[in-house]
């Protein structure tokens, strides 16, 4: 019997992710003659990064003293500190900063101004939560990252003396790790305001992708493995049925057995996933 293979419809590239690689790269048409320098990599994939960097577009891993050109911040964003750096090395500044990034740390901000115990759910080192954090930290010191109620824990007395403590959500975050921690705090604290800051599209990925693997043998999940969106889908799923995350199409044939085994195969991808990569998975699964 043939396969029964399932692409997801929200798989690859969210909006954000698309609007930045559309606009670095009509940046530089733009201006042919300019330097164009990205603080960091742009999206968290190898294969665009590689595309850009054959346009002449630059990932810098740390701001040089002196520059000249245009610096480019990402989509994950970055502390008014670091705005100002890039401006005294002699770079213009272009902000790229995701719209749904944005919000989250406006909410950070106004949560931080009106003496709210400020938690962010995710990850202390993603550099999305890093940006969240330094502008929360401009309004108040009272500012702490979690990804597990243990990561609460060494507050609880802080959190139950300052008395109201207000939430919000790394973009990429999973709704069952922000109830976990709501459901942790609702006892802690006499005032409790949430922002649920999850971005519309990573609901959406999840949602669709948990009803795909309860419907199917195994899932493959495709991106990269530095992508946090990604990393949580293949995490959520995994407790669902197999699942396998892979990078490339390539990496198909060392899951080999699985595949052959399997007669209800269902794809996803993350947010920063091209649709060549997404192409090229679906065309190699069809050969299995």
């Amino acid at each position: 019997m043939p396969k029964n293979i399932k692409l997801a419809k929200c798989a690859g590239f969210c909006y954000g992710v698309r609007r930045a690689v559309e606009t670095v790269k009509k940046l530089k048409s733009d201006n042919p003659d300019k330097n164009i320098f990205v603080l960091g990599e742009l999206i968290h994939n190898s294969q665009v990064i590689k595309e850009l960097e054959e346009l002449g577009i630059t990932s810098l891993k740390e701001l040089p003293e002196h520059g000249n050109g245009i610096c480019v911040v990402r989509s994950h964003g970055e502390s008014p500190e670091v705005f100002e750096k890039i401006k005294l090395a002699g770079f213009e500044v272009f902000d790229l900063t995701c719209p749904d990034v944005k919000k989250v740390q406006q909410k950070a901000i106004e949560l931080a101004k009106n003496g709210y115990y400020l938690v962010i759910v995710g990850k202390a080192e993603h550099p999305e939560v890093v940006a969240i954090k330094a502008n929360a930290l401009q309004f108040s010191n009272n500012v702490i990252v979690a990804d597990s109620i243990q990561a609460l824990l060494p507050y609880e007395q802080e959190l139950k003396q300052h008395k109201k403590a207000g939430v919000v959500v790394q973009t990429t975050q999973m709704l069952s790790n922000l109830n976990s921690i709501v459901s942790y705090l609702i006892p802690v604290t006499k005032e409790l305001v949430i922002e649920n800051t999850i971005c519309g599209s990573t609901s959406a990925r999840q949602s669709e992708a948990k009803e795909l693997a309860k419907a199917s043998d195994l899932m493959v999940v495709a991106g990269s493995k530095k992508s946090a969106n990604t990393t949580h889908l293949a995490e959520i799923l995994s407790g669902i049925t197999k699942t396998i995350h892979i990078e490339t199409a390539d990496e198909l044939y060392l899951y080999k057995d699985l595949i052959n085994n399997a007669q209800s195969i269902s794809v996803t991808a993350g947010a920063s996933t091209p649709p060549n990569v997404i192409d090229d998975v679906m065309t190699k699964l069809q050969k299995f």
